[in-house]
């Protein structure tokens, strides 16, 4: 059974207090619990400024339109670093509480994928980094480093094995030439498959850890995924087609792992149960002509997204209901009511 065949958190999270999200996490999220990023904050708090805080020998500015690279260290760079470390002695705090310093327990941090942050990072001259292939290898290179270095410390802290996640939610429309370019007069080419693989595993290697990366986009690259370090995939089932099918059951079947945002990312009008989300994942297993053991041993649940968007309270509802589901399915998979995806 792999690492992240569990329930996890995706990262993102609601409110500013870093503390009362530290112990919900690890209090709820038995099996996985992870560093939570909290982007009501502001800047240097959501997912690409808090690379700001991992890149090595590369500064972060604002520009009306996001975050560009910096002439030199400044203010968002301190304050992105300033954040990380409040979200850190908060785990640290709440990972002591529990008592789970030095058992063995695994916890998860999250960083930018390189593509992703190429995508939505600007240039000095206003073009996104994804069009400059230097700025890209720059990018990933510098990112790699510095989850190393994240990884290596919060393991030093925590006593504690450190398992990775890479966003890259901009990756399918990196590959596809769909990354909108600064005006309409000049369109993003897309991204060559073999720089965004070996950007990837780059950053898998420096990690020196497990890895996974997240997904929420349609498209989800699969063939790129099954060439590279990459140990599992997060997806949303919700935006998944029958054409992803192939591409899942390959990853599971080399030894690898699915996680399922079956959890709503925000409150439905009717809240699901653990039956019906655990029916989506089997659903979606039995529909590739997977064997039911591939629940409990290479599928995950998390929520569909990071729940930034939620309200406080479902916020912490919906990591429990990915807990019980994982928990429903890892304990007696062939029970499980296998209802098929609607699409």
């Amino acid at each position: 059974m792999g690492v992240f065949a569990t329930a996890t958190g995706l990262g993102s999270w609601p409110d500013r207090n870093p503390r009362a999200a530290a112990e919900i996490v690890v209090g709820e999220l038995g099996a996985l619990p992870h560093l939570v990023e909290l982007p009501a904050r502001g800047v240097g708090a959501d997912l690409i400024g808090r690379a700001a805080a991992l890149l090595i020998d590369i500064a972060l500015d604002t520009t009306v339109r996001g975050y560009r690279m910096g002439a030199g260290a400044g203010a968002v760079t301190r304050r992105a670093a300033g954040l990380l470390r409040e979200d850190l002695d908060a785990l640290e705090e709440a990972f002591e509480n529990a008592g789970l310093r030095g058992t063995g327990h695994p916890v998860k941090v999250q960083a930018p994928g390189p593509i992703t942050l190429a995508a939505e990072l600007e240039l000095r001259n206003g073009h996104r980094a994804v069009t400059d292939p230097g700025a890209v290898r720059e990018l990933a290179a510098s990112l790699a480093e510095g989850v190393g270095a994240h990884v290596g410390a919060l393991a030093r802290r925590l006593d504690a094995p450190v398992v990775v996640q890479f966003d890259e939610p901009a990756l399918p429309a990196a590959l596809a030439g769909r990354v909108p370019g600064v005006t309409a007069l000049s369109p993003v080419d897309p991204i060559d498959e073999e720089v965004a693989l070996r950007a990837l595993d780059g950053c898998v290697a420096a990690a020196g850890v497990e890895a996974a990366l997240h997904c929420c986009a349609p498209g989800v690259p699969w063939a790129l995924l099954q060439r590279s370090s990459i140990a599992a995939v997060a997806v949303d089932p919700a935006v998944l087609g029958r054409a992803d099918d192939e591409g899942i059951a390959t990853l599971l079947e080399a030894g690898r792992t699915v996680q399922l945002g079956v959890v709503p990312a925000v409150e439905p009008a009717r809240p699901p149960g653990v039956a019906e989300l655990a029916a989506v994942a089997a659903g979606l297993v039995d529909r590739i002509g997977l064997a039911r053991s591939m629940l409990a041993d290479r599928v995950g649940i998390t929520p569909a997204c990071g729940l930034a968007g939620a309200t406080a309270s479902w916020a912490r509802t919906a990591i429990a209901l990915a807990g019980r589901t994982a928990a429903a399915l890892a304990e007696d998979p062939e029970a499980v009511r296998g209802d098929n995806l609607h699409r």
